[in-house]
This record gives structure tokens, sequence and C-alpha cells, in this order.
């Protein structure tokens, strides 16, 4: 009797021992995601100070994926719709990280050995002629699609304060004067970068954080007005699409405020390329509206591609829910602009509305880009936009 009560209690602790190396994960979102889509869970302190493997399991294969760490989560990209997830508490393969560099005062991150993103730390110098009025740092570009195909642009001609992807604000108050932190040649103020934060890069995603400081130039004054830290995420969805999430916080840098003023164009804003016209390009916002009337509409996401040499790209930009003043506005260049055409697409968060930033308090803005080779269309846009909305998390499985 007591040896079958011996077996029975090593047979229960091989059955607990087990469940504990295999834990299923359950969705909490209802929705259902694409593949691709970005998953996270939330560790509990067991997980946390363990190795384990994260597998996937469809109709036809189980298999380990990879997943990247940040802070108390991880971060996955789903296999497909239906497949399921579950930890297994073995030592994971190592899988490689994308590819991340600084070279010539440039942050450059990879896919695929391309260079998809240029990250702008030092200042950039002014065509020969041109007022040194226009230089600066802070910004992406280029922005390339997977394929290397550029979308964005600098320092043209007819705005030479156009920096690729960038957000500074156009007509704002600090202590009791307007400043444009916008219109570099009026030397009011200035955006620059300041510090590298974080820096770090894995198989799913790449991340940078930067400190950028907001500079009142007016009157030789040369002060700091406002701090903004930018974390940008990046992560490789597939070989024609990548993903770019940018969070964008904002704090007072003094004991006064700095009140942002209704304007009709300002923040998030992207230059595209010279190959795009008003022949060649596609804007189309969540509203229906396009190139013809998008402009001063108000969108959660815009479809902005075109034709691109020898094929076809472009990037969704998507609008956080949470974003102040959220549908936000759109500003986008009329179809005869410099008669051809060029393109310019901007959130302006506050074209309808003041913002006053108070001291001791943080703003925060979300954006994403889905930039991609090929063409977007409004299903996909949509399905983007509610998965960045609801970010598909999971949960270990009761």
């Amino acid at each position: 009797m007591r040896q079958q009560l011996v077996i029975l209690l090593l047979m229960g602790f091989g059955i607990l021992s087990c469940a504990k190396t295999e834990i299923e994960l359950q969705a909490i979102n209802k929705e259902k995601y694409s593949s691709n889509a970005i998953a996270s869970i939330e560790l509990d302190k067991d997980l946390l100070n363990s190795p384990f493997r994260l597998m996937a399991s469809t109709a036809s294969e189980k298999v380990e994926i990879p997943y990247q760490r940040n802070e108390n989560k991880i971060l996955w990209k789903t296999l497909t719709p239906d497949a399921s997830y579950f930890i297994e508490k073995q030592a994971p393969i190592t899988h490689s990280a994308i590819k991340i560099s600084e070279n010539e005062g440039q942050l450059e991150i990879y896919q695929n050995e391309r260079k998809i993103i240029g990250y702008q730390m030092a200042i950039k110098g002014v065509p020969k002629g041109v007022s040194e009025n226009y230089q600066r740092s802070g910004y992406l570009h280029p922005v390339n699609t997977p394929r290397g195909k550029r979308l964005t642009r600098i320092q043209p001609e007819d705005h030479y304060h156009h920096y690729g992807i960038w957000n500074p604000w156009t007509h704002t108050l600090f202590e009791g004067d307007t400043l444009d932190f916008w219109n570099l040649y009026k030397k009011q103020g200035t955006v620059r970068f300041a510090e590298m934060l974080k820096k770090n890069t894995g198989p799913v995603f790449s991340e940078f954080e930067v400190l950028h400081e907001h500079i009142v130039l007016k009157n030789d004054a040369d002060k700091l007005a406002l701090n903004e830290i930018q974390n940008i995420k990046v992560f490789p969805l597939n070989q024609s699409q990548y993903l770019m999430d940018i969070t964008i916080q904002y704090e007072c840098a003094t004991d006064q405020p700095f009140k942002i003023i209704q304007y009709r164009y300002g923040g998030f804003g992207w230059r595209t390329t010279e190959e795009w016209d008003n022949q060649n390009s596609r804007v189309l916002s969540s509203e229906g509206n396009t190139r013809k009337n998008a402009d001063g509409s108000t969108a959660r996401w815009c479809i902005v591609d075109g034709k691109l040499n020898d094929g076809h790209g472009g990037a969704l930009m998507l609008s956080h829910p949470e974003n102040y003043n959220h549908p936000e506005p759109l500003r986008v260049w009329p179809e005869d602009q410099y008669r051809r055409g060029d393109l310019f697409v901007n959130f302006a968060t506050t074209k309808t509305t003041d913002w006053t930033f108070e001291p001791g308090k943080t703003y925060t803005l979300k954006y994403q880009l889905i930039v991609y080779d090929g063409k977007m269309e409004v299903a996909s846009a949509e399905q983007a936009w509610n998965q960045f909305a609801k970010p598909l998390q999971y949960q270990l499985k009761p």
C-alpha cells in the first residue's frame, strides 16, 4: 500500500512538472488580428527571471518563434490569425538581431541588409549659398521602403527647412513671446538632437530613444523651452513591409507654460520624395478623402503612396486615438503645388485648436508608419489602425 502511494505521489509530481514546463497563452482581445500583428504579454516574476521558448501552433505546424523583451513584457509577430501560443521552460534558440549601426552622424536601421531608416544626430549643413539658419538635426531621412526606394526628401529648394519626417511647432507662445520653431529662416527657434537615451536591437524590433531640445534663438537667447523624448521602434513585418512605432513625449523645460497656438500646419509632417507629383501619387484618408479634399479634414489614418522608379510604394500614416485633438486634422498640399504637385502631408494636431503644455506634466503623441513596397488597400489600412488602437495582448491561460 505504501509503495503504491509513493508511486502515485511521484506520478503527481511528474504531472505538475510537465504542467509547469508548458504554459498556454490566451488572447485578451476578442478581435481577429492579421498575420504579422505585434503581440505582447506581461511576464510574471517567475518568467521574468527564467529562460523560455515561445511556441506557436497552427493546423499544419508547431514552431518556435522569436520574441524580444521590452521592460516587463515580451513582443513577437503573430504567425497566422488562427495560431495558438504557449511557453516552454527551455532555453530559446538564438535568433539573428536586426542590424542597427551609426555612420557619419546618423543612426541607421537595416532590413535584409538594406538601409531602411536614417535618424540624423549630427547637425546637417546646408547647400552652398544657403543661410546657415536652415541647419538642424533630429529628423528621419532617408525613410526607404524594404526594397530601398526612398520616400523622403530634405532641404528642397522651395522649403529648405523641410526635413524628411520631422515634427516642430509653427506658432507658439513662450514667456510672453510668439515663436516659430518650423520656419528656420526666421531664426526664432529650432529643434536639436541632444542625447541618445537608449539604443538596442533584437530579432523582433530595433529601438532607439532620443532627447530633442526646443531652443529659443530669437534675440540670441539660445534658451531651452521644451524637452521632447522620441521613442522609435522598427518592426520588419515581411519582405515588403515594416512598421515604425513613434511615441513623442513633451515636458516644459522651465517653470513657464509652452503654448502651441492654432495654426494651419505644424507637428508630425512628411515631405515626400521628389519622384511624386499629382500624376503618379495617391493620398487617401480614413474618411475617404483624397488629395482633392483631404486638406483640413480629420483622419485616423492616411495612405500616401505612388510610383517609385520601376515600382510602387509608400506609407500608411496612423494617428493613435489617445492623441490630442483626435481624429487629427490633416494638412495636405494642393494638387497644383508648384504646378507639378509636390507632396507634403502632415497630422496638424493644432490646426483647429490651441494646446498648452503646463510645467510638471507630460504630454504624449503616438504615431505609426507602415512602410511598404506595392500598394495599400483600404481594408488593410483599417485593420492596421485597429491593431494600433487596440494592440494584441495575451495573458497566461488560467
